[in-house]
């Protein structure tokens, strides 16, 4: 992995698709032995009596907030930094019900600042999954304005289960019609990014293939025929402190790939 320069931050989103099975595939091992400073995780899928020593990096500061249904959903965050606090929830059902939010307060050379992990949930199975997730991002919209106004310093990382563009999943003409791709669901992007918020990733990164989540179906990984449904959502006030930005795919934990991110912190 990309060395970190000195004096940054660095951030990471990864949906673990079951905490778990990322332990066992070795996410732990890599978080101690890496330069990572705090990393959002997204359907963490266990309880509270589930989560072992095991399933964290010694010395963090780690909070989970679970789904009340077992093996489902669920967020978290480990963070080498102290937490100046931890919320669970956005105040809605279908998020804090299923543990789908979690925010932590932070304050480094002098700013203060909150990083979320959020697991916006998926669409694609049925009609009516597709309506809870055009539900949950109808509520998630009037929050991200609220947080303008309050002119909050925010990084949001997120499995967001949209592609923004048509470079960011591989053969996009085929999934026209489909969730994660819908008109509807793409304008709600557009809306949160006209309200100032950065795709940080795209900041610094514009090409094309650049995928952060793979069907297990086919040989998808193997051809990279991926989409970028995975995403670090800043406040404006991030813009000229994006640094690095990439895409880890050494090793897999999951059938995401994090999107780690380097911030210079300026108060």
């Amino acid at each position: 992995m990309i060395t970190k320069e000195t004096g940054l931050i660095r951030i990471v989103s990864l949906n673990a698709n079951g905490l778990r099975s990322a332990t066992s595939k070795g996410l732990i091992e890599w978080l101690d032995a890496s330069d990572i400073d705090i990393i959002c995780l997204q359907e963490t899928r266990l309880q509270e009596h589930q989560w072992l020593e095991s399933h964290k990096p010694a010395l963090w500061h780690t909070h989970l907030f679970p789904a009340e249904k077992a093996g489902y959903a669920g967020t978290a965050i480990y963070s080498r930094l102290p937490f100046v606090q931890v919320k669970n929830g956005l105040g809605f059902d279908l998020c804090d019900s299923e543990g789908r939010c979690t925010i932590a307060t932070f304050e480094v050379n002098g700013k203060t600042f909150d990083v979320a992990s959020v697991y916006i949930p998926s669409g694609s199975s049925s009609e009516l999954a597709q309506a809870r997730k055009d539900e949950f991002i109808e509520k998630m919209l009037p929050i991200f304005k609220s947080w303008r106004d309050e002119n909050r310093s925010i990084v949001f990382c997120s499995d967001v289960n949209i592609t923004h563009k048509d470079i960011d999943l591989k053969n996009w003409k085929g999934n026209i019609g489909n969730s994660g791709c819908l008109p509807h669901e793409r304008a709600w992007m557009d809306d949160v990014f006209s309200l100032g918020y950065i795709d940080t990733f795209r900041e610094l990164n514009k090409n094309a293939e650049e995928y952060s989540w793979w069907s297990n179906r086919g040989q998808a990984w193997a051809k990279n025929v991926g989409w970028r449904i995975d995403y670090q959502i800043a406040s404006p006030d991030w813009k000229n402190q994006i640094k690095n930005v990439f895409i880890y795919r050494d090793t897999r934990f999951s059938d995401h790939s994090p999107v780690v991110i380097d911030y210079e912190i300026v108060n």
